[in-house]
């Protein structure tokens, strides 16, 4: 029925869809004002594919997803979202901003530390 390539295609979905369920949204300009309206607390990560500070902060961004369903997290890419960079005053990847509703609560440039990104995240609570 199918052959070894791919059940090795399969297997290798498998075990990537993990790691791909949480990844925040894409930044959508109205969403992020539906979420501060809602007073909601809101990470916004600034992120490019070929950053290895980005890709450092992925998991532990994942596992705060993972843990607080209440947050909300906006994934904005470096690269492709100028107009987004500029709104948000941010020169450079792997930018943690969190907000609770429409205050900016905390900011981080370059943390990959598991420890002070959650203290960052918990200021939104």
């Amino acid at each position: 029925m199918f052959s070894n390539f791919h059940k090795a295609i399969l297997a290798a979905a498998i075990v990537a869809l993990p790691s791909l369920a949480y990844a925040g949204e894409p930044f959508d300009i109205k969403a992020f004002q539906a979420s501060q309206a809602a007073g909601k607390s809101i990470l916004v990560d600034v992120t490019a594919p070929w950053c290895p500070t980005c890709k450092q902060q992925r998991p532990t961004v994942q596992e705060i997803e993972k843990e607080r369903p209440d947050l909300v997290v906006y994934e904005v890419d470096f690269d492709s979202a100028k107009d987004v960079l500029k709104k948000f005053r941010v020169q450079y990847q792997s930018t943690l901003i969190v907000f609770k509703g429409s205050k900016e609560v905390a900011r981080s440039t370059g943390e990959t530390d598991p420890a002070p990104i959650r203290s960052l995240v918990a200021k939104a609570f």
